[in-house]
């Protein structure tokens, strides 16, 4: 029969039911038991006394390492006993570490406080990967009240946080490191000024410390044995370590808080390494055996490789130091006692020194382990540090004016004149005059590589090796002293080495008399001085000779003309003639192919003039692509006129350099003497004007003096006369062209130029006088002028107008004014007076100024660019530079030339202009375009990207006062 449902009583369900709930009650309880064990629990509000300076809180913070993105922690009680929660979330999606605390009120006053954090102690850092610092609390958020400040600090997280009467507040700490080595509450003003305290406590500190390296440095340079770069180099460490350790240094490079980790671990390693050399200079190990020097330099170069671990890893770096320090430091003290055991007087001097560096190194090492967390411990081993190297430095002065009896001045006189003879490096010369025996030892003998002996013996045996052209002159010398009985012998002559060439050598001596007054003996001494007379010969050739071709100079070549002239004026025959010739357009050559090969041309030019000169002619170089022919050989007309175009043709031959030739011609002006001519000056001065004709004709062609050119050569001179006085008078004005902004079409600068109104010649246009100034080195002045001008009128726009982006002036420089020393104080005192803002001076220089001297124009552009003067590229596109160099110049604008906006019916233009615009872009340039004469040139120059744009379209050159009208129409535009 089937089964029947069993059935069970009411009461059975009842008590069920309350099993279950009984062990829902047990399960809720053990829940929250664990969710109380999880990080979010209560905390203990720690109270805060009015009169409380500090409290500690680095023991009483709950900290949560690496615990998440996120925290979710339970508040301290508040003054109902009711606990919150609140959820705080990270930054950043990565495990952030947490710290939590609560601060309370009791009081019935609102007070404010700081949490301070320091970025570095040095207690409890440790050794191994130890803690260099860094920022260590990213944010602090409050459950309650106002959200605590950032306070501005370089050595510590600041915050200033307010608690109200009776408040509880629980505050959720974000950690940038895991480690947080310190946490105080501070009063304000107790904590400004313990700051002031400790400020002035490493001023001292590092001003004691500056002075002892700088002096340590002084007595190096003064005395110069090892032990003192050692000891200059062990002082410089410890300032360097100083420095950084007040955050000194973090100042002055304006380091974000936590980036110093590497020069920390770096000054460790240098003080490190300084102790090594001091300690082997100092007891000069390498004395006692070759194993001490092996073992110091191979310590010292492991110690220095930290330095490319701390790159890698400071804290690796900074452990590995410290332990290092410590090796040293025992491993020190047993070589100084073993060497103090052995007598030795440095060891002995430097115990104490070495024991009070231990005692240094122990505090350290306590201070870093944590046995000394006290806050003026890391002050103390500052300041401990700076006087354990101030006595080193006693130490070492102390040999350093330490001596013997020479010091003491307790010797003879005798003694005296016998250490300054020796100390003078001379060799003694003695004749002795009754015996007719000189002797020098073999000093002389040796320097003249002959046998011993050989100038060992009667005066009349130094006749055979004498100078032929000084014997006579040696025996006379002896002769008169000998017959005169007084007197001195100072005399140089030649003597001849066993090779065949002649030393020089200098002798002084006196004769001794004897008590019949005769002469018994004359003694000296003998100095060799071939170097000073090879010397003295050298400054005679290059006084007149070039340095470069080796060919006469200007001054030699002068005298060799009044020399010419005085023969045919007294023989009347053998006239002279003077060629001049002058490389064409030579600055050019330089500018696109360098100076090294420009001088090679020239070298080329000065063999070329000599294969076409005979025996009786000579050349010089006058200075510069100037040289000069005497021609003796030839004195008709047609013959020297033949003469002369045959030197023309021979140097159009084009001249390789690399691969590539270049093609020379030159203008050749010759002048022949006629009787009556007194002075060579003017015979020069002709061929120099023949020449200048030649080269204003176009150059490439030979011209005769005839005296209608001296008439033409005076219009030059008097240009030049005039230029110079408008200089001083203010005859020069300046006129400015706009540059415009093509997005808006407003006014972003002006390009200063230069304007001269002759008072009987009228404008005068640039392209006439500024090759004048430049050649008469006028252009300097006239281009401080224009300079000065330019910032003063600038200044004076920046203050009366507020545009949206600060004016600028562009002024352009020449190649005289960058490659001259005054021109970075020449701008560096313009924008000192002007006061401008940075970057809106801009200095124009085109490719072929830049690449005249590129090392050199490098240095100088950087030099200004650190003045805040702005640099612009201008002409580009129109020499022959390397595109490397563009980068290397750091030019921050590049003005197009106007050739490539015109239009001129190339197809390939628009490419060109883009490819220009493109490129400034990438290098992180403006680019400014000129000679824009139209709507649709400003148009493309637009569509291309060209940020600015200047030409006849947008305004032509105009006086300041119609600048400033036209800068006053559109500020009251954009105001209206």
């Amino acid at each position: 029969m089937p089964d029947k449902p069993i059935l069970l009583p009411n009461s059975l369900f009842s008590r069920l039911e309350s099993v279950l709930r009984a062990l829902a009650s047990v399960l809720i309880v053990f829940l929250l038991a664990l969710v109380a064990t999880l990080p979010a629990r209560a905390l203990e509000a720690i109270p805060v006394p009015l009169e409380a300076e500090a409290i500690d809180l680095t023991d009483v913070v709950d900290r949560y390492p690496d615990f998440g993105p996120g925290l979710q922690v339970s508040t301290a009680p508040g003054a109902d006993g009711i606990v919150r929660r609140i959820e705080v979330n990270s930054r950043n999606d990565e495990n952030t570490s947490w710290a939590v605390f609560a601060l309370s009120n009791p009081s019935d006053e609102q007070i404010d406080r700081l949490i301070v954090s320091p970025f570095f102690r040095m207690a409890e850092s440790q050794f191994i990967w130890p803690d260099l610092g860094a920022s260590r609390i990213a944010s602090i958020t409050p459950s309650q009240g106002i959200a605590p400040e950032r306070q501005a600090s370089r050595e510590a997280d600041v915050f200033l946080i307010t608690l109200d009467p009776g408040a509880v507040v629980t505050y959720v700490a974000e950690l940038r490191t895991p480690e947080l080595s310190q946490i105080r509450l501070w009063q304000p003003d107790i904590y400004k000024e313990t700051i002031n305290a400790y400020t002035l406590y490493r001023g001292i500190v590092l001003g004691i410390s500056g002075l002892l390296a700088l002096f340590l440095t002084i007595l190096f340079v003064v005395k110069g044995t090892v032990m003192f770069p050692a000891t200059a180099t062990l002082a410089w460490s410890v300032l360097a370590y100083l420095c950084i350790d007040f955050g000194f240094f973090t100042r002055v490079l304006r380091l974000v808080p936590g980036e110093d980790q590497l020069y920390r671990a770096s000054a460790e390693v240098a003080l490190t390494a300084s102790l090594i050399v001091f300690l082997y200079a100092y007891l000069n190990l390498n004395r006692w055996h070759i194993r001490y020097s092996h073992l110091a330099l191979s310590t010292l170069i492991m110690v220095l490789g930290l330095l490319g671990v701390a790159v890698w890893d400071p804290s690796v770096a900074a452990g590995i130091s410290r332990i290092s320090l410590g090796v040293i430091g025992l491993f020190g003290f047993i070589v100084i006692a073993v060497l103090a055991l052995q007598g030795y007087e440095r060891a002995i001097m430097l115990v104490p020194t070495w024991v009070l560096l231990l005692c240094w190194m122990v505090g350290a090492g306590m201070a870093v382990n944590g046995s000394l967390t006290n806050d003026i411990v890391q002050p103390a081993l500052a300041g401990g540090l700076v006087l354990i190297v101030l006595l080193i430095g006693f130490t070492v002065m102390q040999h350093a004016f330490a001596g013997g009896a020479i010091a003491q001045g307790l010797i003879s006189d005798v003694e005296r004149r016998a250490l300054a003879l020796t100390g003078a490096g001379d060799i003694i010369w003695d004749w002795d005059v009754d015996r007719d025996r000189i002797s020098t030892g073999h000093e002389v003998e040796d320097l003249l590589g002959v046998k011993r002996g050989l100038l060992e013996g009667p005066a009349r045996d130094w006749l055979d090796v004498l100078h032929p052209q000084d014997r006579d002159r040696f025996r006379a010398t002896l002769d008169a002293v000998v017959d005169q009985r007084r007197g001195r012998v100072s005399q140089s002559f030649r003597l001849r080495s066993d090779d065949g060439h002649f030393r020089w050598f200098h002798l002084r001596a006196r004769p001794i008399i004897g008590s019949d007054g005769e002469v018994i003996r004359c003694v000296g001494t003998l100095l060799d001085i071939t170097d000073q007379k090879v010397a003295e010969e050298r400054l005679l050739h290059d006084a007149v000779h070039d340095n470069l071709t080796g060919l006469p100079n200007r001054e030699l070549y002068m005298d060799r003309v009044d020399g010419a002239i005085s023969r045919a004026r007294a023989e009347g025959a053998g006239r002279p003639s003077i060629i001049i010739i002058d490389l064409d357009r030579f600055r050019q050559v330089n500018d696109s192919i360098g100076l090294s090969a420009g001088d090679s041309i020239l070298l080329t030019v000065a063999r070329r003039i000599g294969r076409q000169l005979k025996p009786q002619d000579s050349v010089a170089r006058l200075g510069g692509d100037a040289f000069a022919i005497l021609l003796l050989s030839e004195q008709a007309a047609d013959r020297i006129a033949t003469f002369a175009d045959n030197v023309r043709k021979a140097l159009r031959s084009p001249v390789s350099f690399g691969d590539r030739e270049v093609f020379l011609t030159v203008s050749v002006g010759v002048a022949i003497y006629e009787q009556g001519q007194a002075k060579p000056e003017d015979l020069v001065s002709d061929a120099e004007i023949a020449m200048n004709h030649a080269k204003r004709l176009g150059g490439d062609r030979v011209e005769i003096f005839r005296p209608t050119l001296r008439t033409a050569s005076v219009g030059v001179s008097e240009l030049e006369t005039d230029l110079k006085k408008a200089l001083e008078t203010d005859g020069i004005t300046v006129s400015y062209q706009p540059i415009i902004r093509l997005e808006d079409r407003s006014i972003a600068g002006f390009e200063i130029l230069a304007r001269w109104n002759h008072p009987t010649r009228g404008a005068i246009s640039p392209s006439e006088f500024i090759p004048v100034a430049e050649q008469s080195g006028l252009i300097n002045d006239l281009g401080l002028f224009v300079l000065e001008r330019g910032a003063r009128q600038l200044a004076e726009w920046q203050r009366r107008f507020r545009m949206p982006a600060p004016l600028f002036v562009s002024v352009n420089i020449s190649s005289r004014q960058l490659l001259r020393q005054d021109l970075i104080n020449d701008v560096k005192a313009v924008l000192s007076r002007a006061q401008l803002m940075p970057g809106t001076l801009k200095l124009e220089l085109t490719e072929s100024v830049v690449m005249s001297n590129p090392e050199y124009s490098a240095k100088v552009l950087e030099r200004l660019r650190e003045l805040g003067a702005g640099l612009a590229l201008d002409d580009f596109g129109t020499g022959y530079s390397s595109l490397s160099y563009l980068q290397r110049f750091r030019f921050d604008t590049i003005k197009v030339d106007q050739s490539f906006v015109r239009p001129n019916g190339r197809s390939a233009r628009p490419v060109i202009l883009r490819s220009i615009v493109a490129l400034g872009h990438d290098l992180g340039m403006q680019v400014i375009a000129e000679g824009a004469e139209s709507e649709s040139d400003a148009l493309e120059l637009f569509q291309l990207g060209c940020e600015y744009a200047q030409g006849f379209l947008f305004g032509q050159p105009m006086l300041p006062e119609e600048a400033t009208q036209l800068l006053q129409a559109e500020a009251a535009l954009e105001n209206a």
